[in-house]
């Protein structure tokens, strides 16, 4: 028997499964408006009680690879259900898991794919990236420092460019986590000025 070959398509069988269930989890997600607002994603999430956690972690990991779902409200709402603190933790994890998935998934499946997932528009804007060399790669650690930069489509391109696997994760554990704050703690920070205006 072929080990080769059957890993081999046990990773093709396990690939095609989880992108079902990526795209059966994105039509779900839109049919009942779950990231709508951070109201009906916070309600969704806090609704599994002890499974929360886990449950929050996987959204954000499944944003990531689906790039049409917006990680920024996980982030926000993270924060809010879980504090600043955990909610930075558990938002670095998923999105990390996340990306790495992306960079996976574009390296085995090449430039089709990845036009298929990021859309036409943001392939063609970004694809000029890929002949950079290692330039690209000084751009890319730059981008995923910045809490603006598209991270999620960059780290698809990252996958169709020579960067290796372990240059690509490190960059990603070291570089998410001061965007995450910005986020996690700008939001309550702003909330916090705001609300006595409000009430």
């Amino acid at each position: 028997m072929d080990t080769k070959k059957t890993v081999n398509n046990i990773i093709k069988i396990t690939t095609i499964v989880f992108l079902c269930t990526l795209i059966a989890f994105v039509i779900y997600s839109y049919k009942i408006g779950l990231f709508a607002s951070e109201k009906t994603f916070q309600d969704f999430v806090a609704g599994f009680g002890l499974w929360a956690v886990l449950i929050f972690i996987l959204i954000q990991a499944v944003s990531v690879v689906v790039s049409v779902l917006p990680t920024s409200i996980g982030v926000v709402v993270g924060a809010i259900i879980f504090t600043p603190s955990y909610g930075f933790l558990y938002n670095y994890i998923g999105i990390c898991v996340g990306s790495i998935i992306a960079f996976l998934l574009s390296r085995k499946y090449g430039k089709p794919f990845v036009k298929g997932i990021v859309g036409r528009k943001f392939y063609d804007k970004y694809i000029g990236w890929v002949d950079e060399g290692k330039k690209f790669n000084r751009m890319f650690a730059a981008a995923i420092f910045f809490p603006v930069a598209p991270d999620d489509i960059l780290c698809y391109i990252a996958g169709l460019t020579k960067m290796k696997f372990k240059e690509f994760t490190l960059i990603i554990l070291l570089g998410k986590p001061v965007s995450l704050l910005v986020y996690s703690y700008g939001f309550i920070a702003i909330l916090h000025f705001v609300m006595p205006f409000i009430k």
